[in-house]
């Protein structure tokens, strides 16, 4: 593995699981990003607040030295694959997961090629459920408790799963029962973006009706839209808490009217209130060489 600057890495939390490595860590670097890899493994990264600068990424021996293209809040990097990634981030709070090749290539090696659209779908992916599966296990090696090494192994298992669907999914000559990619990668991107739409706006992004917009995301996603966009803002929700943005401001941020009524809807979701979920998962200490006051 090259590298062009230096990197600092503190692991916050790790486990390792038949299928890989998992940490939280917090990253630094002493100058903007350049960096020139090869890794043995697969490397996926959600990057978790502050939200991350603009950057882009390269494969040299696929693309060329010349070909950059964005890099996501959630992203993969296949073993084997020379990448060059680049960016003004100095520093940044990340959930990563390597996972064995021959560990997972039931599911994420089974009968792929890395074609040209699946590596940039690679470096973007904008796919909550692969999001929300990273998060959830971030959290779980974070507040450790009974089974939380099972528990992780199925959500690493899960997220090989869902890893392969989307990137089977990036095929533009096959037909798709439900949304197409590019569909869903709309609707996932506007529901990360501000309040949350109405059916009638998602539907007019699509340019499809109400009805078939509802019946086809059904089938891509297993749920109903209502269903799926209530999942988003909890997940959001978690996150900006744990960044220690106040109640109040989360409940705005999230497209709540009144605190009061994303108390009681978060509740709903996770059985603790949002100044009990924060509570719990600041009080885990984890060591990570810096003194804390007792």
């Amino acid at each position: 593995m090259e590298r062009s600057n230096t990197t600092i890495n503190r692991v916050e939390a790790e486990i390792s699981l038949p299928l890989g490595n998992i940490q939280v860590v917090r990253k630094a670097w002493d100058a903007p990003i350049d960096i020139v890899a090869t890794g043995p493994m697969h490397y996926v990264e959600l990057s978790l607040l502050p939200v991350p600068k603009i950057a882009q990424g390269c494969f040299p021996d696929d693309w060329g030295p010349h070909r950059f293209e964005p890099i996501g809040e959630v992203f993969l990097l296949p073993a084997g694959h020379k990448v060059r990634a680049r960016s003004s981030c100095l520093h940044q709070n990340s959930v990563v997961c390597r996972f064995e090749p021959d560990a997972v290539a039931t599911w994420l090696d089974a009968d792929m090629h890395w074609t040209d659209d699946r590596l940039l779908g690679s470096l973007d992916i904008v796919n909550a459920n692969i999001r929300n599966l990273l998060f959830r296990i971030g959290e779980e090696i974070r507040n450790p408790a009974f089974g939380t090494e099972t528990m992780v192994e199925m959500m690493a298992g899960q997220l090989a799963v869902e890893l392969s669907r989307y990137l089977t999914g990036i095929d533009p000559n096959k037909a798709m029962g439900g949304l197409a990619s590019w569909r869903l990668k709309l609707i996932d991107e506007r529901l990360t973006d501000g309040e949350p739409p109405s059916l009638g706006e998602l539907a007019g992004l699509c340019n499809l009706s109400v009805r078939h917009l509802t019946r086809a995301f059904r089938i891509s996603r297993g749920r109903s839209i209502g269903a799926y966009m209530a999942e988003q803002r909890v997940d959001r929700a978690k996150r900006l808490l744990i960044s220690g943005m106040s109640v109040k401001a989360v409940a705005y941020s999230v497209g709540f009217t009144a605190p009061s009524n994303f108390a009681a809807a978060f509740q709903r979701a996770t059985g603790e209130t949002p100044r009990q979920y924060r509570q719990r998962t600041s009080r885990v200490t984890v060591h990570t060489g810096e003194s804390k006051p007792h």
